[in-house]
């Protein structure tokens, strides 16, 4: 197939050809949607009659798309033109690691460096079961700015995430040719199980990457014969010559690690590809081979780990070189100033045990300590980690806390919780109250004891005095610029001036903005979606998800320059967040957190609680909605390999995921159709979150609905298929309650519009009444109101209560109590009265908190209230560790 510049496939027109290969053609293509270059991989047309290339080409795409990782390519898109699939990736601006080999050996530096990052994304691919089998030079791209990526997994297998390397099955869904006698790799990189067509797992990876950093650090290839055969014998019988032949000044504990990932025994080498990131993490944290032999002890070409050797190198030299590598680095920089560390030293901070690391964090101003959001066992908690310790440790007081920020000084912190403003001591000790804040959207701090922060997601910025009392306006909406939100403010060094997010769907008015205390001027710096924050002589903020660094001149509060990249794959919370996963402090600190983690699992529950079995994989689900024949299920969310928020389907008999919505930003909240023949959802793909539809079978263009200047999110479809429930967020009256009708005019009407919130209504199946949820008794509770005029109301829930659900047959209603427990209530309706009996708990959710309503649901009811779909949180939770750089922008000056 012949694909000249300016041959549309979808949305994205070619440019020019950038290459070809086994595999496919590569095209340098412009998406317009979003204005960036991206590669597309074709398919030739040659080859799209052949079912095997053609079965493999779509095995490299379902293998990438599951991974979201910095040092793995990014996949775009998937879809096909005339006939022949494609792939879009990220566009790559440097060369392959091949093509740095062509002009010799690396430094020993650089080998390492490169190798780890290798490590740490066989390690994410591992992680989502997904080996890679065929690593070489060829297959490893190397940025200008020094980024690995890992490219081609054409030839991965893939496997149920691993658990126990013994116990690996192949994913029911896909079929891949593992029987033996069927060799797959490349010659001179092949494991000796892969040459013996034997089925591999992991570790066949992590021989792979031996051979490459074998090949890195002496220039020549580990095993290298005359002829194929004899090169595959190689592998199999011989050891390759030691690095201490090729280059005296080898480390031998790094000699010692290659030689570990190159054992012809599965079971002698490194066990996992984090363990070998972990060894070469450990090794560039000490430049001494004489430090290191001290640690670690030697003899000869060490080829060869004993069981008791292994041992004494996992126990021992890990632990040591730990301790010895990582902490008295963050020792030496906390005591001493930025400027007289020359490079940059990174570390990661890991979850304790049965806890996970989830949301919004924050560095001091000093850059000392660290304050995280963690969730051990449902419940909420904010966890401090002194920079300088290994410990970190739960702040007592802060359940449910959300956007924790820290005063000037570093002595206090405060964070929203409960609907209210607090502060509580970095030390611990008890927590004070401020003021109201419904859903807070992030606070600041300033050296005078002010207090900036977002009361709620569609508000403007409020003050108030660090000791506490009546918070009054800030800042105002711009109506000429249709400003639905400020979010996220950050003082600037004057503690005057402050910078916050403006959400509108005038793509070209939201962004960073510069405010301040004393005048209402404001002044837009940047174009986002998300937070972003000052450090010293730069303006972070995040644009697809890589974190960008510009000058920013903050005595004339204008940037100067151009923005250039900190870190990639930075994770966000999206919807109506617009957090990014960040933070700096004023010393040179950065942290920050990338991919994203698997939280939770579809598991169905009968009503006492008993577990009747797993849907679908581990994922980041939110507001699950059974079909109405309850063969499918909706969800939103980042999927099970994380990522952008969209809509997914499982259907259930058999556990198949598929992906529905495929827009590259944030869609939400699925609700079915009566007829289970269209979804209705939610997107911000215009700034601002919308409601479409589309056909359930996925054909067709997604159809908008209802499109205004607030967000909306859909809640239900009535049962007759007349109306349309959903909720939108005004700036004057808060999150209003809507309907639309889709027969007549179909123009949208309030249904409850009040100085209050009312949130996730939901239609009984006669749609004579309408469940909702309101805070206008200072505390969440569930109601009842006639529809379709509003009339008399009934309070359902007693103590509190969030995302009620009708029964099938209208004779009871399900609701999501304070304490995580699902409540049922007998329901009885007339004409004009409703009836509620007495409440039952059912059994308690394994969930994250219920905090606020919001839009994520946790369960969906069974038509016949015996069965509840839960997005349970996993017992023994997955979470990606959370990025230490001390000294950051010594990168930048290289």
């Amino acid at each position: 197939m012949t694909i000249g510049p300016g041959t549309k496939l979808g949305r994205y027109e070619t440019r020019s050809q950038l290459g070809a290969g086994g595999m496919g053609e590569v095209y340098l293509a412009r998406d317009p949607k979003i204005n960036r270059d991206v590669a597309i991989k074709v398919l030739p047309e040659a080859f799209s009659l052949n079912s095997e290339r053609l079965r493999r080409f779509e095995q490299e795409a379902q293998a990438i798309g599951k991974l979201n990782h910095p040092n793995i390519l990014s996949v775009f898109d998937v879809d096909t033109h005339d006939g022949a699939p494609y792939v879009v990736y990220e566009l790559l601006e440097g060369e392959t690691l091949r093509e740095c080999l062509n002009h010799g050996a690396l430094s020993t530096r650089k080998a390492v460096d490169y190798a780890m990052q290798i490590a740490q994304g066989l390690a994410a691919a591992h992680n989502k079961g997904i080996i890679h089998r065929d690593l070489k030079p060829e297959n490893i791209f190397i940025t200008h700015d020094n980024r690995v990526k890992i490219l081609d997994f054409g030839l991965a297998k893939l496997t149920e995430p691993v658990q126990n390397p013994e116990h690996q099955t192949d994913v029911p869904t896909r079929n891949v040719n593992t029987d033996p006698g069927a060799v797959m790799g490349t010659v001179g990189y092949m494991s000796p199980e892969q040459v013996k067509a034997q089925r591999v797992d992991h570790r066949s990876d992590i021989f792979s990457l031996g051979c490459v950093l074998y090949e890195m650090i002496s220039g020549k290839r580990a095993f290298r014969r005359e002829s194929a055969i004899e090169t595959l014998n190689a592998i199999l019988r011989e050891d390759p010559p030691g690095l201490f032949e090729s280059n005296s000044q080898i480390n031998p504990a790094l000699e010692r690690v290659v030689m570990h990932c190159l054992e012809k025994n599965p079971d002698q080498r490194f066990q996992s590809a984090r363990d070998v990131a972990f060894a070469l993490d450990a090794l560039s944290g000490l430049s001494s081979s004489r430090t290191l032999s001290s640690v670690l002890p030697v003899s000869g070409r060490l080829a060869r780990l004993t069981k008791r050797e292994l041992l004494a190198w996992v126990f021992t030299g890990i632990l040591l070189l730990t301790l010895v590598a990582t902490l008295p680095l963050a020792v030496g920089y906390l005591r001493r100033p930025a400027e007289n560390v020359s490079a940059a030293t990174r570390f990661s901070i890991y979850a304790p045990e049965k806890t996970e690391l989830r949301g919004s964090f924050a560095v001091s101003p000093d850059g000392q300590r660290v304050v995280l959001r963690g969730i051990a066992q449902g419940k909420v908690l904010l966890w401090m980690r002194a920079l300088d310790s290994l410990t970190i440790q739960p702040l007592a007081g802060t359940e449910e806390a959300i956007y924790p920020f820290w005063s000037s000084d570093s002595r206090f912190i405060g964070f929203f919780s409960g609907g209210k403003l607090k502060k509580i001591e970095a030390s611990g000790g008890p927590v004070q109250t401020l003021c109201d804040a419904t859903e807070g959207r992030g606070g600041a701090w300033n050296s005078e004891g002010v207090i900036i922060f977002a009361p709620r997601e569609a508000s403007p910025l409020y003050r108030v005095p660090a000791a506490g009392g009546a918070p009054v306006p800030l800042t105002k909406l711009d109506e000429s610029r249709k400003e639905v939100s400020h979010l996220h403010p950050h003082f600037l060094p004057d503690g005057r001036h402050f910078l916050y997010l403006a959400m509108s769907p005038q793509r070209e008015s939201a962004g960073i903005y510069v405010g301040s205390l004393d005048k209402q001027e404001t002044k837009l710096l940047v174009n986002s979606d998300f937070s972003a924050i000052y450090a010293p002589g730069y303006l972070l903020f995040l644009r697809d998800r890589t974190l960008m660094a510009q000058s920013f001149d903050d005595k004339r509060l204008e940037l100067v320059g151009e923005p250039f990249p900190v870190a990639e794959e930075v994770d966000s919370l999206r919807a109506g967040f617009r957090f990014a996963l960040f933070s700096v402090s004023q010393t040179g600190v950065l942290v920050y957190r990338s991919g994203s983690s698997d939280s939770s699992q579809l598991i169905w529950f009968d009503r006492e609680g008993k577990q009747l079995g797993m849907v679908g994989p581990r994922a980041n689900y939110a507001v699950p909605w059974l079909s109405p024949d309850e063969k499918r299920v909706a969800f939103s969310g980042a999927g099970p390999e994380g990522g952008n928020a969209d809509i997914w389907l499982i259907e259930l008999a058999r556990g198949t995921l598929t992906r529905f919505t495929f827009d590259p930003a944030a869609d939400l909240s699925p609700v079915w159709s009566p007829d289970g023949s269209r979804i209705l959802f939610a997107s911000d793909r215009d700034g601002i979150a919308d409601l479409y539809v589309r056909a359930a079978s996925g054909a067709g263009k997604d159809e908008a609905l209802v499109k205004s200047n607030n967000r909306k999110i859909a809640t239900d479809w009535s049962m007759d298929g007349k109306f349309i429930l959903y909720q939108e967020n005004d700036p004057k009256t808060g999150y209003d309650i809507w309907v639309l009708p889709l027969s007549g005019e179909q123009k949208p009407f309030p249904f409850l519009q009040t100085e209050f919130d009312e949130r996730q209504g939901r239609f009984s199946p006669d749609g004579k009444w309408i469940a909702y949820v309101s805070n206008e008794s200072g505390k969440w509770q569930v109601y009842v109101q006639s529809f379709p005029a509003p009339g008399s109301k009934w309070q359902v829930s007693t103590d509190g209560g969030a995302q009620p659900q009708w029964r099938r047959d209208g004779k009871e209603l399900f609701y999501l109590a304070a304490d995580r427990k699902i409540m049922a209530v007998d329901t009885s309706q007339s004409s004009h009265t409703f009836d509620a009996g007495a409440l039952k708990a059912l059994f308690e959710l394994r969930i994250q908190s219920v905090g606020l309503p919001g839009i994520r649901n946790f369960y969906a009811a069974s038509g016949d209230g015996q069965r509840f779909l839960v997005t349970a949180l996993l017992e023994e939770p997955t979470t990606t560790p959370t990025t230490v750089v001390l000294n950051w922008t010594a990168d930048l000056k290289k």
